[in-house]
């Protein structure tokens, strides 16, 4: 019987020959992610010009196949908790659905690209904008609307899961592809018909609350009073001086989304937007100004492009 060491002598050169070999090898690459459409790696040159708002667009490359991302698909989900709970912006009080139900509304559609793609959306969701979806002031989220284009005829499927637009000319916000499938992306915006669509039987379907029951004679819109009662409270953050208020919100999220918001709509600005929280409302504020004439001629220029006017406030 042949010795154990002269075994593993005879073996050696064979398994350094075999390290060697797997060293040298180039290991199988792992399987590419898959999006929501399997050709959606597929990029292209986005097309220059166009009517979109101001710096924001499509990026530098768009999928190859926008004609065949398949339309949201309606189907019963739990409202979420903060996004339907009632807000403030530029002094307009918004009471956002609380259950699914008929909608029908028309006016302008605007869409939302680049300066979104990516950052949070008003469910914490990711916003991608070659996703079916879409932003509106009070509609229920999550929810589902079909989106018409009258000069055209063709409709889209988006699910609302985004606060905005903020602009008093504008209705909803759709997202790049959506507005790209209704035939606007180059208009910028366009007449539009909203319905809301409401999936079949709830049954088994258990909703999150989104605000607390209401007592006794109190009507829907108590909590925005509330809101506007706190923000003229004393919040103790801000240094003392001469404040615009652009928002107030109970949740920091939907404050952090208008903040995004208007840095878009108002890229002009030269001075930062700052939320500050207190009393469990979050605020966004602009200043100090010098003066009450300083604030109030901002005040002028942000009503002149959103037409909705800031709240002046004293701390």
């Amino acid at each position: 019987m042949m010795h154990p060491m002269s075994l593993l002598r005879l073996a050696l050169p064979g398994l350094l020959a075999g390290l060697l070999a797997a060293c040298g090898s180039t290991p199988a690459p792992a399987p590419a992610p898959q999006g929501p459409t399997a050709k959606s790696v597929k990029m292209v040159p986005a097309p220059r010009g166009g009517g979109y708002y101001k710096d924001d667009g499509p990026g530098d490359e768009i999928p190859a196949n926008l004609d065949e991302i398949p339309d949201a698909a309606p189907r019963w989900e739990p409202l979420h908790k903060w996004a339907n709970r009632p807000y403030v912006v530029l002094g307009r009080q918004y009471v956002p659905h609380t259950t699914l139900r008929s909608f029908r509304q028309e006016g302008i559609a605007s869409w939302y690209g680049r300066k979104f793609h990516g950052q949070k959306t008003s469910t914490g969701e990711t916003y991608d904008m070659f996703a079916m979806t879409a932003a509106h002031p009070t509609l229920a989220i999550p929810s589902y609307v079909r989106v018409t284009n009258p000069a055209n005829g063709r409709s889209v499927v988006v699910r609302v899961n985004d606060r905005g637009p903020f602009h008093a000319d504008r209705i909803i916000d759709l997202s790049y592809t959506a507005a790209y499938k209704l035939g606007y992306i180059n208009n910028g915006s366009t007449w539009v018909v909203v319905e809301a669509i409401v999936p079949g039987d709830a049954t088994g379907t258990t909703y999150a609350t989104v605000a607390p029951a209401a007592a006794p004679g109190r009507d829907e819109d108590a909590l925005a009073r509330q809101i506007l009662r706190a923000e003229s409270a004393r919040a103790g953050t801000p240094a003392p001086g001469i404040y615009l208020q652009l928002g107030a919100f109970a949740n920091a999220d939907n404050a952090e989304n208008l903040k995004n918001h208007l840095s878009r709509d108002l890229d002009w600005l030269t001075e930062p937007i700052r939320i500050h929280a207190a009393g469990n409302i979050h605020r966004l504020h602009m200043g100090p100004y010098a003066s009450r004439a300083e604030a109030e001629q901002m005040a002028q220029r942000i009503a002149a492009a959103l037409g909705y006017s800031p709240t002046i406030v004293t701390r």
